[in-house]
């Protein structure tokens, strides 16, 4: 009997183990069940989360969707800017840029408006809204990037000292005597270059576009002149041939790009497709061999 009842107690006191590991087993299964609670919740979160991003993105309508939309293209441009933008004798507005400008159009499958600025006008006319773009012979600087984004360079130029053929200063040397009255354009590239590379020099800063840089040095209002070569060379075409030497020395090498607002994000990343595409295909250097790199267009023009 005592034997039969301390096997009965052995029995008893050997069960305990095992509610132990049943009571650990529950303890486990409902802690797995709060994890997989909290992981639904927080893909809800997340999901929901997402959902405001994505009503919020299409809540506003894509710059593209807007020029599509609207069936136009609204490019900010210089009024006269050879040979970038430009209207010739025809009177039609032509130019590199603009060339540009209308093949963007034709991909979109839009027409396009050209909107006519003064050099300085051309980034608050795309700010305010008036342009979905701007094109022309602008070089993408960090403070100008502080405003607006470019798009990558279609090409890369550089600025240079000009003067009156035949006068007194013949060289970017001459151009360095104290006094020179140097004559740029107000918040362009080279004004900044022109102040540095001839820095005894009198800055005469003007308001407008390139042209006003050549009537200075021509009518004797400016010994030199600092422009982008490519302008220059360009601009000068509305001159008698020989009226202006231009020096070979580069003060810099610069590239140039387009720029849109930093909400445009979706037709910036379009442009610089259209860019990728259009060298690709040969259209962008057809355009610059014609336009930038040598003088067919001033018979034509």
């Amino acid at each position: 009997m005592i034997f039969g009842k301390s096997a009965a107690i052995g029995k008893v006191a050997g069960a305990a183990p095992s509610s132990a590991r049943k009571g650990q087993d529950i303890e486990k299964q409902d802690i797995e069940k709060e994890e997989r609670r909290m992981k639904i919740a927080k893909l809800l979160v997340a999901g929901v989360a997402l959902l405001h991003v994505a009503g919020a993105v299409g809540a506003k309508a894509g710059t593209l969707d807007e020029i599509t939309k609207r069936g136009e293209l609204r490019v900010a441009v210089q009024t006269q800017g050879p040979p970038f933008s430009m209207v010739d004798k025809t009177g039609a507005r032509t130019g590199s840029s603009v060339e540009l400008a209308e093949l963007m159009a034709k991909e979109m499958g839009v027409k396009i408006n050209f909107l006519n600025f003064d050099w300085d006008g051309l980034i608050p006319a795309l700010l305010s809204g008036k342009a979905d773009l701007l094109v022309g012979d602008m070089t993408p600087t960090l403070a100008r990037a502080m405003k607006v984004g470019f798009t990558k360079p279609f090409m890369y130029t550089g600025s240079v000292v000009f003067t009156k053929a035949g006068g007194k200063f013949n060289s970017t040397e001459d151009c360095k005597a104290p006094g020179t009255r140097i004559a740029v354009l107000l918040g362009a590239t080279g004004e900044k270059e022109a102040k540095a590379a001839l820095p005894k020099g009198e800055i005469k800063s003007y308001k407008g576009g390139g042209p006003l840089l050549l009537d200075a040095v021509n009518n004797g209002q400016a010994d030199c002149g600092v422009n982008d070569v490519s302008a220059v060379t360009g601009q000068s075409a509305a001159y008698p041939a020989g009226t202006f030497t231009v020096m070979p020395q580069m003060l810099s090498k610069e590239p140039l790009a387009f720029a849109v607002r930093y909400d445009s994000q979706d037709l910036l990343i379009w442009m610089n497709l259209f860019l990728d595409q259009a060298t690709l295909d040969g259209r962008l250097k057809k355009n610059l061999d014609y336009w930038v790199n040598s003088d067919d267009w001033k018979k034509d023009h």
